[in-house]
């Protein structure tokens, strides 16, 4: 009975502390916030056993009598770039999975009418932070923003940051221990200190209604003291001025109507936004767009659009790390469009802040997913709270990105009452943060037999789209003409073909051409003109989605030959070379524009 009454305790305990650490919300548009970033070279010290915990490495190590020492320094170790992962930094790392310690000095002249905010674009994967020796708060989740208030910790002159990182999997994890991409660990996104009035624009949403191509619904939010308002929104090149007051609790609807010149892929038009506050201004660029489906059709300002999409996993091949720079967005979403994509799914988890920005601009629109994977445990509550706050987390950060037309909630999940529940949940949620925008998650629950391909999984019938993956002629043998293949669906609703193709090492010349095995070029590319004699037979498909736009490292690809650490599924190899599949894909997405 006493070991059960310490038990329940120390769980009490627990619960209240981590309740202690609650995270504020990332506040929107870091990028034109008044910030000193915190990016280039921070100390670290590797800690594969977890020993820093309880030596206390945040603690600063001064020597104080003739008989004290430390087991630890951050003085004289390695040092890493943030942002970046730190797989790629030293060989020794390449498959590294436990804990480093990250220290990062900055020097302040604090200024007593400010706030301060210590944001994190997204570490990988659980994050305690640490300033000037004090814990100040913790987050899990390798792809999503978050940060603390530290107005009361931060000093003037020197302060120090030091970061917790440990990227191990587990089985309550979002995505939990199985997966097929590399799993980068470390700071891999932006860090910034960012300095507020002491009330300001915490949060806005400024997007067109549903089914309006004219009339903006939306809000804006203040955090501070002052939380009643005048605010002004203004659109400076359409002369557009909108007036309103915030409530008690900073919080203020947003309706006008303008004659807006609407994004599309063509022409990706954005507006200069300006939200003004009696203590704040900030500024954005914003498209405005519709988008929604009717029947089988997936409709782009009232417009049938097919979806000419590519799998984009964040990683710059030629550095062989994670995607963590402008440059490294570019070449991805460059080589996007010259296969003629309209759209880039940004698999399997929210991409950086700056990828979906840059796609915008290039007229992408954008498929953003969390990484709810296969092996997710949706049995575990724990679980399904920390898989709601990450997509709370992501429709946060974009929910003014015009180009993000889909919200995924999951990618590939095995059928059953808790997965279901869970999903509705998500998709719940999705709406009621952001009604304009489409919802769907990506299935593998079907079968092909008899050249009928059958998709039983009555979940997919929750979402607006049906996102299926696919991959026959490589997982699943074509049993009969491509061009005869019946698709039968649950409901009526668009289809997305949000995964086909295979693996091809590029130029190998191993074995005969048409076998499998032999990992030919040749041979994915008959894939890809039996897939696309199969899509033009396809009346109800709204879109395509090939896996993958570039050959990407994994873990679980085992084949020495042929894979070496590599998932081949790439229309471009990690070198940069195209692969006739490439030239395919190409073909199909340039003839279906002409129609």
């Amino acid at each position: 009975m006493k070991r059960f009454i310490i038990l329940i305790l120390t769980l009490f305990v627990a619960t209240s502390i981590y309740a202690q650490k609650e995270i504020t919300p990332a506040m929107q548009n870091v990028y034109q916030r008044d910030a000193i970033s915190l990016n280039g070279k921070w100390q670290a010290i590797i800690d594969p056993t977890n020993n820093g915990e309880w030596r206390k490495v945040w603690k600063e190590s001064v020597i104080e009598n003739n008989h004290q020492f430390f087991e630890y320094s951050f003085e004289g170790g390695p040092e890493l770039m943030v942002p970046g992962d730190f797989n790629s930094q030293y060989c020794e790392l390449k498959f590294f999975e436990s804990t480093i310690w990250y220290r990062k000095q900055f020097n302040l002249s604090k200024e007593t009418d400010k706030r301060y905010f210590l944001h994190f674009g997204a570490v990988n994967y659980k994050t305690k932070v640490f300033l000037n020796e004090e814990e100040i708060g913790e987050h899990e989740g390798g792809f999503t923003p978050f940060q603390f208030e530290v107005s009361n910790k931060v000093k003037d002159g020197i302060n120090t940051v030091v970061v917790w990182v440990n990227n191990s999997r587990s089985a309550d994890g979002v995505p939990a221990e199985g997966y097929d991409w590399l799993n980068y660990g470390g700071i891999t996104r932006d860090v910034h200190l960012i300095s507020t009035n002491n009330t300001f624009i915490d949060d806005y949403f400024i997007q067109l209604k549903k089914g309006s191509k004219n009339e903006v619904d939306g809000w804006v939010k203040l955090n501070g003291q002052q939380k009643s308002q005048n605010i002004s929104i203004s659109l400076p090149e359409i002369k557009k001025e909108f007036f309103v007051r915030t409530d008690s609790n900073g919080f203020a609807k947003v309706n006008f109507s303008a004659d807006f010149e609407l994004w599309t892929p063509e022409k990706p038009k954005l507006y200069q936004v300006v939200i003004e506050a009696e203590t704040d201004t900030i500024t954005d660029r914003i498209g405005f767009r519709t988008i929604e489906t009717k029947g089988t059709k997936v409709l782009l300002n009232g417009n049938e659009v097919f979806l000419k999409a590519v799998n984009i996993h964040e990683e710059n091949p030629f550095k062989k790390a994670r995607a963590a720079t402008i440059d490294d967005n570019k070449i991805l979403l460059e080589w996007a469009k010259e296969l003629g994509c309209n759209m880039v799914r940004l698999s399997h988890y929210p991409h950086n802040e700056m990828m979906v920005r840059i796609a915008e601009e290039l007229g992408l629109m954008v498929w953003s997913e969390i990484p709810v994977y296969q092996h997710i445990n949706f049995e575990n509550s724990k679980t399904v709270d920390l898989m709601n706050n990450m997509l709370k987390e992501m429709i946060c950060r974009d929910k003014n990105r015009c180009a993000v037309i889909v919200w995924s909630v999951s990618n590939e999940t095995y059928s059953s009452e808790a997965r279901d529940k869970a999903n509705i949940e998500m998709a719940a949620i999705c709406r009621k943060m952001d009604a304009a925008r489409l919802v769907s998650a990506a299935f593998s629950n079907q079968s092909y037999r008899n050249n009928s391909f059958e998709v039983w999984d009555t979940l997919v019938c929750n979402f607006d789209i049906i996102s299926i993956n696919e991959y026959i002629g490589w997982y699943v043998p074509w049993q009969g003409e491509p061009n005869k293949v019946q698709w039968n669906l649950p409901c009526n609703k668009p289809l997305f073909i949000s995964e086909f193709g295979g693996e091809s090492h590029y130029g190998s010349n191993h074995g005969p051409k048409n076998m499998a095995a032999y990992w030919s070029d040749e041979y994915l590319e008959n894939i890809y003109k039996s897939q696309v004699e199969m899509f033009k037979n396809m009346s109800n498909l709204a879109g395509v989605c090939p896996w993958i736009l570039v050959d990407y490292r994994s873990t679980s690809r085992l084949h020495p030959v042929y894979q070496s650490g590599w998932n081949r599924k790439g229309l471009i190899s990690e070198n940069g070379e195209k692969k006739p599949a490439w030239y395919v894909m190409s073909k199909f997405y340039k003839s279906m524009s002409a129609n």
